[in-house]
């Protein structure tokens, strides 16, 4: 943020929802809160898992064979 863009004079009870999303001392919590670091950890250790059953649910044989159960599930209620 430039000096413009800062804001002059902050209010001093913020009773907006954005006044009180500006004036939340968020690098506080980033830097000394377990969660945020915990959380990005698991985030990219999870990715790998997530794009594995991605795949799976995805493959060619598995779209088949849904598309199967379902023309089964279909022709029963008909």
């Amino acid at each position: 943020m430039g000096d413009a863009e800062k804001i002059s004079r902050p209010m001093k009870y913020p009773y907006t929802f954005t006044a009180k999303m500006v004036q939340f001392p968020w690098k506080y919590y980033f830097t000394n809160q377990w969660i945020w670091k915990y959380y990005a950890i698991s985030f990219v250790l999870c990715l790998p898992v997530f794009n594995s059953i991605r795949k799976l649910a995805n493959s060619p044989e598995n779209v088949a064979k849904w598309a199967e159960i379902r023309r089964r599930e279909a022709a029963e209620h008909h």
